[in-house]
């Protein structure tokens, strides 16, 4: 009797080994798999570093102010908001900019060229205290003038400066209008300094935007892989 239970014993000792091997089996691959990630993202750690440093050497350039009615508006580097106004008369101008390369990108495989960097894309918002819709102008931008792209009258959010998205008829195309209607909307920009003027500050602060925001990102990253780095060692 003690013999037949002893072997009765014997294949639950042999499962137990066997389950043994395959828990040292998996908690070996795991640890494998944690050290090929540990060194992925020690690689991944040390290349944006190395980058971060490289960007923070970057040389600025030279400051410049904004023609002498225009205001920066406070807070303008770390927000899509306006980066310019002004008030002419009883109006409120506000001016967004970008670069027109963001919004219409180069073909795959090709660099932005100087060019690219050279124009730029401007929302222009005139408004009056008692009018609940502004005239809004989207202009490229170039270091030695100014085009009108569209022209049209829609309500804005007080709280950003951002015109809604248009839900009514928006003008006609800027380039189907007569010669002399589009000669007296770039009198009247003009006339409230929205111009060429303009180019070398907006050009400058978008160039400290652009390095403040690559820096943020790769900083950004680089702690959210420190972090995840340190929770998996």
């Amino acid at each position: 009797m003690w013999r037949r239970a002893a072997t009765l014993l014997r294949p639950g000792r042999a499962m137990t080994s066997r389950g043994s091997a395959s828990s040292a089996v998996a908690f070996a691959s795991k640890a494998k798999v944690q050290t090929v990630s540990a060194a992925v993202n020690s690689m991944l750690l040390r290349s944006l570093k190395e980058h971060y440093l490289e960007v923070s050497k970057m040389t600025p350039p030279p400051k410049v102010n904004p023609p002498e009615a225009f205001t920066i508006v406070k807070g303008a580097l770390d927000n899509d908001g306006p980066v310019l106004n002004r008030t002419f008369n009883n109006e409120e101008i506000s001016i967004h900019v970008t670069r027109l390369v963001n919004i219409i990108p180069a073909d795959v495989g090709e660099k932005d060229t100087e060019d690219d960097i050279n124009q730029l894309f401007l929302h222009v918002c005139v408004s009056k205290p008692e009018q609940e819709e502004g005239l809004h102008f989207l202009c490229g931008l170039y270091p030695d003038a100014l085009g009108i792209h569209s022209v049209s009258m829609r309500p804005k959010l007080e709280s950003s400066g951002y015109a809604v998205v248009p839900s009514k008829y928006n003008g006609p195309p800027f380039e189907n209008l007569d010669e002399k209607v589009r000669d007296a909307f770039h009198a009247f920009i003009d006339e409230r300094g929205i111009n060429e003027s303009l180019f070398p500050f907006l050009q400058a602060w978008l160039y400290v935007k652009d390095h403040r925001n690559l820096m943020h990102w790769f900083k950004s990253v680089g702690v959210f892989i420190s972090d995840k780095s340190t929770k998996d060692a």
